[in-house]
């Protein structure tokens, strides 16, 4: 797939508030400071079309970005710690459940995960959470730059080991590194496949 465009839509925090375009959503989510935004800006081929920052919790809305003019990219809240207060946290947990879970035109939710960590319980309780809710989701494994490719191989072995304890079936896998593109024709052909169908 190639991008021809990346625009703005709209941010939201309520379901209703959702475009009603009929096009397909494929939404970005992780524990907090995961690298979504640069990963997004690494996508589009746009340096600071999601807004990036070292201070997690950056992003506080559902931000909708209309993708060649026939799909939205939506960046997500990251869950997890974020410098704000347990009321806004709250908040944001009820506004992104409510999304995950009657969003229609969601086809598919990209959960990232750090591939510099072992796998994190706070991150198998939400894939587990998201597998039980039936939300169509695939795995993609940011910064794999900061790490050797006999590690990368290593990290991704041990999370599908840790998934396969209660898991059947594993998820589509993609590893991505923002700084050098790596991974970004398989996930945009991934996107472009489910398109097409």
């Amino acid at each position: 797939m190639i991008i021809k465009s990346a625009v703005f839509i709209k941010s939201i925090t309520k379901l209703r508030d959702c475009p009603n375009s009929g096009a397909h959503d494929f939404a970005f989510i992780g524990r907090s400071n995961v690298g979504k935004s640069s990963l997004i800006n690494m996508l589009v081929n746009k340096r600071q079309l999601a807004k990036t920052s070292g201070k997690p919790g950056k992003t506080q809305t559902i931000n909708y970005f209309l993708i060649n003019g026939q799909w939205h990219l939506v960046d997500l809240p990251g869950y997890g710690w974020a410098g704000v207060s347990k009321q806004k946290k709250t908040e944001w947990i009820g506004f992104v459940r409510e999304y995950l879970l009657k969003r229609h035109n969601l086809y598919c939710l990209f959960i990232l995960l750090d591939i510099r960590h072992p796998p994190q319980s706070i991150d198998l309780e939400f894939i587990k959470w998201a597998g039980l809710e039936g939300i169509p989701f695939a795995l993609i494994f940011t910064k794999s730059d900061k790490i050797s490719k006999n590690k990368i191989d290593t990290a991704v072995e041990n999370y599908k080991n840790q998934l396969l304890k209660e898991w059947e079936k594993l998820p589509d896998i993609f590893v991505t590194s923002s700084a050098n593109h790596s991974g970004r024709e398989e996930l945009l052909n991934f996107i472009d496949k489910i398109n097409s169908t």
